[in-house]
């Protein structure tokens, strides 16, 4: 979580990351940054990407098309191309795939998207769904018209994806198989992925957790895997290489999850060691950080949580910024003026269609943390629930700021006797310990690990 009073400014980029002369294309790039936490700095994994991006390029049909490579500093699993050939991935994406092969498939399909110059049309669409947009809001009187025509637009635009998508996949199935690399890479990690989605989906309310992920324009359903699988079954027996060992050496020790400086979460605790604040979920919540706000939801999505953190003029008093707007349908017979671990404070509630909502403004150095709590039925125990939480809301012990460190993923071998349940349980994850193992080693329900395998474990 950033603070929205500005725009986080623009992380120091890798030694290959995007930069053009063109100021557009710079400022599109510094945009990306913003968004994704900048770029992720190391080299051992830059080096294996950039590398394995040149063989690509090499057995590509365009080889004379340039390509730029930026890391990124997120727990996201994305990539994307721009068309002028920046190619972006995700240190969460890096984390997912267990071999070369996969981060082939992943590279050679974005690299696709310039080659087939999906990317400069996507640009186009999108352009003119904004239009279209603006029309429908401002120039149409009916409101039903212009919702039509947008809906219309929206629909061909996710259509003409969908055709991209399969296009890509050929195109960069046969690429990686060209460049040396075993060709089902890209059947493996859509299958993983899919998995990671739904994992990540389960007992989750109706709201986005994360910034644009890769299934959100790249989607991976059942036929994707299976054309995947066919394009690389019409190429030719299995023998390309997958590098399984390199790829790993490369990207042990790596950040996991939530990095320090955008706030970690810790089950239902978060601490933000830069902003220098903590706070608990209420019982039962998962907690999401994204640059914009933390996220919360309750197992079966009955109530939610957001936290996010804005500049209020210090002589604005809270009661009058909880009246200001800011959120539609407040009681302004519930404002009061209270404090939170003796910060400044003022709560307020307000009523929806279908969900009921606690709010809180914390005054907290110069910014203001604003608490929303929503449930669709509200009851004294659930409002209750809400206050503590929001109680919980302190500032970090200098000592707790210093032990904040991130998760690292760890590969380690297996030895005589071990078991995956056995390394699940070292997963320093909150939950589903078990299944988060198998889908980040691309482990089948029921697969065994044997004697010498590598395996991804994330540690403290």
């Amino acid at each position: 979580m950033d603070r929205q009073a500005a725009q986080p400014g623009a992380p120091k980029a890798a030694a290959t990351a995007a930069t053009d002369a063109d100021p557009a294309v710079q400022r599109e790039h510094e945009r990306i940054l913003a968004a994704y936490n900048g770029a992720y700095e190391d080299t051992r994994i830059q080096e294996m990407v950039s590398e394995t991006v040149e063989k690509l390029v090499a057995a590509s049909d365009r080889p004379d098309q340039h390509y730029r490579v930026t890391l990124l500093n997120s727990p996201v699993v994305n990539a994307f191309a721009l068309p002028t050939g920046q190619l972006y991935v995700t240190r969460g994406l890096i984390a997912l795939a267990n071999d070369n092969s996969e981060l082939a498939s992943v590279m050679a399909h974005e690299m696709a998207h310039v080659i087939a110059h999906h990317a400069e049309m996507r640009e186009d669409r999108m352009r003119q769904v904004a239009l279209v947009s603006r029309m429908a809001n401002s120039v149409l009187s009916d409101p039903e018209v212009g919702a039509l025509a947008l809906a219309k637009s929206k629909i061909a635009l996710a259509s003409f994806s969908r055709a991209q998508e399969f296009e890509a996949d050929g195109i960069g199935v046969t690429i990686a198989a060209k460049a040396g690399y075993d060709a089902y890479g890209a059947a493996r990690f859509l299958t993983s992925l899919g998995r990671d989605s739904e994992l990540r989906q389960s007992g989750q309310a109706n709201i986005d957790p994360r910034a644009p992920d890769f299934l959100s324009s790249h989607p991976a359903t059942p036929e994707r895997v299976k054309n995947a699988e066919a394009k690389a079954g019409a190429l030719g027996p299995a023998n390309g290489a997958r590098d399984r060992e390199a790829y790993l050496a490369a990207i042990d020790g790596m950040v996991y999850g939530d990095d320090p400086s955008e706030g970690l979460v810790r089950g239902r605790h978060f601490l933000h060691p830069r902003l220098g604040f903590t706070f608990v979920a209420p019982e039962g919540f998962t907690l999401d950080n994204t640059a914009q706000a933390i996220l919360g939801v309750k197992e079966g999505g009955g109530e939610a949580l957001r936290l996010d953190v804005v500049s209020v003029p210090p002589e604005q008093s809270l009661t009058d910024y909880l009246n200001s707007g800011w959120i539609e349908n407040v009681d302004a017979k519930s404002i009061e003026s209270t404090t939170v671990s003796g910060f400044p404070a003022a709560t307020a509630t307000a009523k929806g269609d279908q969900w009921a909502f606690r709010l809180f403004a914390v005054r907290f150095g110069s910014d203001v943390y604003r608490f929303i709590f929503a449930a669709k039925h509200m009851t004294p125990e659930v409002d209750r629930g809400f206050r503590d939480s929001v109680a919980s809301f302190r500032r970090l012990t200098l000592a707790e700021s210093k032990a904040a460190r991130p998760l690292r993923l760890r590969v380690v071998t297996v030895g005589t006797g071990d078991t995956v349940e056995q390394f699940a349980s070292r997963m320093a994850v909150a939950d589903k310990k078990l299944e988060r193992f198998r889908i980040l080693n691309g482990l089948e329900p029921g697969d065994r690990v044997n004697p010498g395998d590598l395996v991804k474990v994330v540690l403290e």
